[in-house]
C-alpha cells in the first residue's frame, strides 16, 4: 500500500495521520493523435501528483493524493468521438463538494495538479476562496514547471514531443510506435491578434488538426521525457511541501 494515496491506503493509515495538504491531479479524456491513450492527461497528472507528494512527505509534507478527475473542459472537440466534456460549472460544483470534505476533516490546504490546458482553473479557485476561506487553494499546470525547450526541439501544444517524450516514460504501453503517429500540423488562426496569442478564442479541433495532434511528435524519446517529468516532479514536490507548511494565508507573503 502506499498510504500518500488515498485510492491505495485504508482506514488504519488514515486514522492514524495527519494531513496538511490534499492533491488533486485532474486531467482529461480526449483523442491524444494518432498513438497515445485517450487518458494521456489523467495518467500523466496522476503519476507526476503521486510521485511529488511521496518526495514531499520524505520532509514531513503530510500530503495526500485524492483520487484523479478523467473529465477535462473538451468544448472544442465535440466533433471527435468519446472526447469527454465538463463544463467550468460542473467543475466548480465537483470542487466544492471536495473542498466541504476537507473543510471538515481541517485540511487546510489544497493543489490541484492539472494535466489539461483546456481546464482553467484560476477563476474558480477565485469564487471557491470565499466560500472557504479556511482552506489556501493552489493549483499547477504540471508541464509548465519547468522550461519545456530546455528538454525539446518542438514541445508542442497536444501530443507533441513532451507529451509523447513524457509517456514514453512513463506508460510506453500505452505510446503506440512513432511511425503511427501524425505530424501534428496545426492549421492557424488567420487573424493576427488570435494567432498571437494577444487575443484568444476557443479552438474548434476539426478546422485545426487532421490527426487531433498540435506538435510534431516525431522526435520524442523516453530519455527526454525522463529528464522532464524528473525536474517538474522534483519542483512540484518543493512547492508542496513548502505550502504544506504555510499555517495561514498571510504566510504567503514575505
Amino acid at each position: 500500500m502506499k498510504t500518500h494515496i488515498l485510492q491505495e491506503t485504508n482506514w488504519e493509515s488514515v486514522k492514524n495521520s495527519l494531513y496538511n495538504v490534499a492533491i488533486l491531479p485532474w486531467g482529461a479524456t480526449e483523442a491524444h493523435n494518432l498513438h497515445l491513450a485517450y487518458g494521456t492527461d489523467t495518467i500523466l497528472s496522476e503519476k507526476i501528483a503521486a510521485d511529488a507528494a511521496e518526495i514531499a512527505n520524505l520532509s514531513g509534507a503530510g500530503a495526500i493524493v485524492l483520487p484523479s478527475i478523467a473529465y477535462g473542459v473538451n468544448s472544442g472537440q465535440m466533433e471527435i468521438p468519446l472526447c469527454m466534456h465538463m463544463n467550468p460549472t460542473t467543475q466548480l460544483s465537483i470542487l466544492r463538494d471536495i473542498l466541504y470534505v476537507l473543510d471538515t476533516h481541517e485540511i487546510r490546504k489544497f493543489v490541484i495538479i492539472n494535466g489539461h490546458g483546456g481546464n482553467a482553473f484560476q477563476p474558480i479557485i477565485r469564487e471557491l476562496s470565499l466560500e472557504f476561506p479556511d482552506i489556501i487553494m493552489s493549483y499547477v499546470n504540471w508541464w509548465t514547471v519547468t522550461k519545456a525547450d530546455k528538454y525539446f526541439d518542438e514541445p508542442g501544444d497536444h501530443a507533441g514531443e513532451l507529451e509523447t517524450s513524457a509517456m514514453m516514460h512513463i506508460r510506453p504501453d500505452l505510446a503506440a510506435p512513432l511511425e503511427e503517429a501524425g505530424t501534428g500540423a496545426e492549421t492557424k488562426f488567420k487573424i493576427e491578434g488570435l494567432r498571437e496569442k494577444w487575443a484568444w478564442t476557443p479552438r474548434r479541433w476539426i478546422y485545426i488538426s487532421e490527426d487531433t495532434g498540435v506538435g510534431n511528435p516525431k522526435k520524442a524519446t523516453k530519455e527526454k521525457g525522463e529528464l522532464f517529468v524528473k525536474q517538474c516532479t522534483e519542483k512540484i514536490a518543493k512547492f508542496i511541501l513548502e505550502f504544506s507548511q504555510i499555517e495561514n494565508e498571510e504566510d504567503l507573503y514575505e
